[in-house]
């Protein structure tokens, strides 16, 4: 295949707040000429990608990162008493989705994902489990039904669909970059926190802390379902990671572990081996 003729795809993986290392991969990718001719993500990383496609070059990725290094918790997660009472009482959310909202529309500058400088795909999950991937239409309602973690945030209606977090039904959106007509691939995954000392705390850490290990699976089941028949080159995340997905707290020290890390594959490599890191397969420290 003629390099000339290739159509680069950044895939973005989710990963609650370790959506930060893509930040970190952005940037090295930008400094080594690397770019994207779309993007795909799901849930956090549906946010990265939208935020890329906006201002898809190194400034971009500069703004992006003051972004992230100026996030809390409660910028995405807000749980207050009131909201937990009602979820006791029958409501279908912990999580009221305003604060969220807002941090979109706040950043995210093109209404409608067909509006973005270089093409944006959305991908959220339908109530029968199949993945459903979104090109066009409102921006903040497309991210939002991508994010929507099952019982934390409610699911969003689109056209015929209740739409829920893209975690379920794919994380890593490789397939559907494939049949977007990418012929080369380049992921972006969050990884998972493999060397926490104690269980993740709180109902909402658990439940992200097992959709980032559910991330990992389907990600290595994609890569070696296209292996061979798509160039794919997956930056390797960080690991061992000791970092909770609901820990906000620690987003520059991830940007900048990770674009370390980025740096030295870019530099041994990495674009030109399609491989799946040793970082994603099931091992131990």
């Amino acid at each position: 295949m003629s390099h000339a003729a290739q159509r680069t795809a950044f895939v973005f993986a989710g990963g609650g707040s370790l959506g930060a290392v893509q930040v970190g991969m952005l940037r090295e990718l930008m400094h080594a000429g690397v770019s994207a001719d779309l993007v795909v993500g799901s849930s956090v990383g549906a946010m990265n990608a939208a935020y890329f496609a906006g201002a898809p070059n190194a400034a971009g990725v500069d703004m992006l990162e003051t972004v992230w290094r100026g996030l809390r918790r409660h910028d995405v997660f807000p749980v207050t008493f009131r909201s937990v009472l009602g979820f006791m009482g029958g409501a279908d959310n912990l999580i009221d989705p305003s604060n969220l909202r807002k941090l979109i529309e706040r950043n995210i500058p093109f209404p409608n994902l067909e509006d973005a400088p270089i093409p944006v795909h959305v991908v959220a999950t339908n109530l029968g489990g199949a993945t459903v991937c979104l090109s066009s239409g409102p921006t903040v309602e497309a991210l939002l039904a991508s994010a929507a973690i099952p019982a934390a945030f409610p699911s969003v209606h689109i056209g015929e669909h209740h739409l829920i977090d893209g975690a379920v039904g794919s994380n890593t959106p490789i397939l559907n970059a494939a049949d977007l007509g990418a012929s080369r691939i380049i992921v972006l995954p969050t990884g998972f926190a493999r060397a926490l000392q104690e269980p993740p705390k709180g109902a909402i850490a658990r439940a992200l802390h097992a959709i980032t290990l559910l991330i990992a699976h389907q990600m290595v089941r994609d890569l070696r379902e296209l292996g061979g028949k798509v160039d794919i080159f997956t930056v390797p995340n960080l690991c061992p990671l000791n970092v909770s997905p609901y820990d906000f707290s620690r987003a520059g020290q991830l940007i900048e572990q990770a674009a370390e890390h980025t740096r030295k594959w870019i530099e041994g490599g990495g674009l030109s081996r399609p491989e799946i890191p040793n970082s994603l397969l099931p091992h131990t420290h």
